[in-house]
């Protein structure tokens, strides 16, 4: 089994204490360190380049949205996942967090289990969205203003096929939904994904809903 490293970064102690105890408690994890505020969180990602990284949300001196965005700005650091911590599910920064380059969402009262189990998913590769947080993304995605955006150039890339399924993917639809609506196996389904996301420089899945709405390829309603 590889180990998987990982930083936290909240500003209480308690929060860091309980999170670390999990997870040394977990098999194949590995604590490089720990930052009570977003801005030593980015120096201890620069100095120790974890796999996985836990960020607060709301923390002083710098938040974590934007310790995120520092994060995912540096080229050196493109290996680095990010997963954010919330007391609640908090519709306000769902948008904003993976716009930022957030892997996903955890609930700092999760289960020791189901934590162990996010921080594996989302070092895989994979994107970490509740069906609760990708219906709310899409939501807020769905209410902003209709535009008709010049689509980014990275779309260029994909064949006819590939937007279809970006645009499946931007309605929410998972690899097996989307391979009985085009009448592939899910490995293809699965593949297309993959291409789409290396296109397009996206590191998850859930960029590719936000891609798929701010391109026009999905429209409220659709």
């Amino acid at each position: 089994m590889d180990i998987v490293r990982v930083a936290i970064v909240d500003d209480q102690p308690l929060i860091r204490t309980g999170l670390r105890t999990m997870l040394e408690h977990g098999p194949g994890m590995e604590i490089v360190g720990e930052a009570d505020n977003g801005e030593k969180g980015v120096d201890l990602v620069r100095r120790h380049h974890p796999d996985v990284v836990l960020m607060d949300i709301r923390m002083p001196v710098l938040d974590g949205i934007e310790a995120a965005r520092r994060i995912t700005a540096d080229p050196t650091l493109g290996a680095v996942r990010l997963v954010m911590l919330t007391t609640f599910d908090l519709d306000d920064y769902v948008y904003a967090a993976i716009r930022a380059g957030a892997s996903g969402f955890l609930l700092k009262d999760a289960r020791p289990e189901d934590i162990i189990s996010a921080v594996r998913v989302v070092a895989a590769g994979d994107a970490l969205l509740a069906p609760s947080v990708t219906r709310r993304l899409m939501e807020e995605l769905a209410t902003r203003p209709v535009t008709a955006p010049a689509p980014p150039p990275e779309l260029s890339a994909l064949t006819e096929r590939e937007r279809e399924v970006l645009a499946l993917v931007g309605r929410g639809l998972s690899n097996a939904e989307i391979a009985e609506r085009l009448y592939v196996s899910p490995a293809t389904a699965k593949t297309h994904v993959s291409h789409i996301m290396t296109k397009v420089y996206a590191r998850d899945r859930a960029q590719l809903v936000v891609l798929a709405y701010e391109s026009g390829l999905v429209r409220p309603g659709m």
